[in-house]
């Protein structure tokens, strides 16, 4: 397998080689301990989960963790959908749950098209009771802020989650991490990028790391057009690898949901924005890399599949088999530095990253608005950035807390809509 190397790239001053990994967490950093995952939690016990319980069924990641499921034979104890009824119903049918959860609005359609024995709960609340049943997993697929209250009542219950909700820890990171420990809950990354990561560090010490390295694959516009201001959601929404929701898939093509994974990465392996690297990889083969101080680089490599993250975010440390072809070793890798002229997102996500506090939160308050906003035509494609800038000018950071979350949101989210009128203007 060939590879070529455009220049890989980290969007950040650069530290010294000899420099160590930050220590600001109280996580047990114990090197190389075949007791402790690289997050610094004890591996589990009993293997691969027999009951779970999956918030987002109906979407992407849903989807692909309840194919996971029949893989590990393991029993789909309650599901958290949206809007999707026929989806839901046909999951219903399927995997039998005990309880479930929709959107209040289609509560009455899916109350009528439910078996005797499953549950309904609509709205949140519904989907606070699918986090905290009795399961050995939760896989947490809630896309956007909206996913982190049942993020947040998984862990304060002691659950195992199996994050793919990227913005539980971009938007409330630490306080998240803080749930966690308190009550004895668990995490593991869903992102290909994290889970990658997290391969590739099992058994390693952490004093030996000296950067991590997230792919990226460039989407759909990495090539052209030059002028990115013609672009319609229906181009921006085909996505040359992964097959994703539609809002990580326009994330894809801003570069901002990478700006986004560096963001979780920093919190997630408790490690300093300037020793979180991004490079594209249109290829999609690589996922993720470490750097280590004696010049070695490891990486952790797989086909474009997400049922395969989601397999061990489920079943690590185990490797269960799967009814997959092996991965073809030919063809070419090709690695790129990011364009951050074309792409100024990734640069924005990274300077919401330093300012800290509630300055992500309000970065992704603003994406949210503008991807709504391109997908309703009301903003151009190359004005997302721009709003994401002003939003986080005109919307000062605080100190983390839960009791801010909500008016920090809203108020971003308002000066977002104002930005965009702005813009649109």
């Amino acid at each position: 397998m060939a590879v070529t190397d455009g220049g890989a790239a980290r969007v950040g001053s650069r530290a010294c080689d000899d420099a160590r990994m930050s220590r600001r967490g109280t996580r047990d950093r114990t090197p190389a301990s075949t007791l402790l995952d690289p997050l610094g939690q004890p591996w589990p016990e009993t293997g691969p989960p027999r009951r779970i319980a999956v918030l987002g069924s109906t979407g992407s990641i849903g989807r692909q963790t309840l194919e996971v499921a029949d893989w590990l034979g393991a029993e789909v104890t309650a599901l958290a959908a949206g809007r999707d009824v026929d989806g839901l119903l046909a999951q219903v049918e399927r995997f039998r749950p005990a309880l479930v959860s929709c959107a209040p609005e289609v509560a009455d359609r899916v109350r009528a098209g439910l078996p005797v024995h499953t549950r309904l709960v609509p709205g949140a609340e519904g989907a606070r009771e699918v986090a905290t049943a009795d399961v050995d997993s939760v896989v947490a697929a809630i896309p956007g802020f909206r996913g982190l209250g049942s993020v947040r009542a998984a862990l304060a219950a002691g659950r195992h989650v199996a994050l793919a909700t990227k913005e539980a820890m971009v938007c409330a990171g630490p306080l998240v991490w803080r749930e966690a420990r308190a009550a004895g809950g668990r995490l593991t990354p869903v992102d290909s990028e994290h889970a990658g990561l997290y391969q590739a560090l099992v058994g390693e010490a952490w004093e030996g790391v000296a950067t991590l390295v997230l792919t990226a694959s460039g989407g759909p516009f990495r090539e052209g057009p030059a002028d990115l201001s013609r672009v319609t959601p229906e181009q921006a929404l085909r996505h040359p690898t992964w097959q994703m929701g539609p809002k990580v898939t326009i994330d894809s093509a801003t570069l901002f949901n990478k700006g986004l994974e560096v963001i979780e990465a920093s919190v997630l392996f408790d490690v300093e924005l300037e020793r979180i690297e991004v490079v594209v990889h249109p290829e999609s083969i690589v996922h993720a890399l470490v750097r280590f101080h004696d010049g070695s680089v490891k990486a952790q490599l797989g086909p474009h599949d997400m049922r395969l993250p989601i397999l061990y975010a489920l079943a690590a440390p185990e490797r269960p088999s799967v009814p997959l072809a092996p991965l073809p070793l030919t063809g070419t890798l090709s690695f790129f530095a990011p364009d951050l002229g074309r792409f100024p997102c990734l640069a924005l996500a990274y300077e919401a990253g330093r300012r800290g506090g509630t300055a992500p939160l309000v970065l992704n308050a603003a994406d949210e608005v503008a991807v709504e906003a391109f997908v309703a035509g009301r903003l151009r494609f190359d004005a997302i950035p721009d709003v994401l800038e002003r939003t986080l000018a005109a919307v000062p950071a605080a100190d983390l807390s839960w009791d801010v979350l909500d008016e920090i949101d809203a108020a971003a989210r308002s000066a977002a809509a104002e930005a965009v009128t702005a813009v649109a203007s």
